[in-house]
């Protein structure tokens, strides 16, 4: 890299690259909701050209307008069935505006932009991350939960003073954190314990 002339602004580093999360196709749910409404709507649509070809409806819609003009808003079962339909429409609602897949982490690629995109998955990032804390001298057990924004990491120490362990256990996780590539490098949180005395 060769340094700017004088009097020339230094060159600006390209901000890096976006990565996105990685979205669950929920092909279930899509599917049990669009064959709902094509039932329904193939049945509503069967019994409309059968009353246009001189046939009698059939007898649940006519029961279905006597119900709805019998009742109002304010009756108990009308208000729990639109209760029903509401928690319904928002749950299609958040699975629509989420991603999914929280068990995927995204990692950092050249060119995100290119169709190719790279993940890990948690249980294995943790397992990593959990070889990597035993190698530290004086931890006994470790257990690693590896979450979107932070690794939580709970050893137990059987000799040494427990804050020169969880010194040496937050470098390593540092530096095994930075090796994973993820796109967003999640913050270790160490907790270090006196392992029972006894306890193999």
């Amino acid at each position: 890299m060769t340094a700017p002339a004088p009097g020339q602004a230094p060159p600006r580093q390209a901000a890096p690259a976006r990565v996105r999360r990685f979205w669950s196709a929920r092909r279930i749910p899509s599917a049990l909701t669009a064959l709902a409404v094509l039932a329904a709507a193939g049945l509503f649509l069967y019994d409309l050209a059968a009353v246009r070809a001189g046939r009698p409806a059939m007898q649940w819609r006519g029961e279905l307008a006597d119900q709805l003009e019998r009742h109002t808003p304010a009756d108990p079962w009308v208000i729990v069935g639109a209760a029903v339909l509401a928690v319904a429409g928002a749950v299609l609602l958040l699975l629509a505006l989420t991603p999914g897949l929280r068990g995927i982490l995204p990692m950092r690629t050249p060119d995100p932009d290119g169709g190719v995109r790279a993940g890990l998955g948690r249980k294995a990032a943790a397992l990593v991350l959990r070889d990597r804390a035993m190698e530290v001298s004086g931890v006994r057990s470790a257990r690693v939960a590896v979450r979107r924004s932070r690794v939580a990491v709970r050893a137990q120490s059987h000799f040494r003073e427990l804050e020169d362990v969880r010194a040496d256990l937050e470098e390593v996780l540092a530096v095994g954190i930075g090796e994973l590539g993820l796109a967003h490098a999640p913050k270790p949180r160490v907790r270090v314990t006196r392992a029972p005395v006894g306890k193999r």
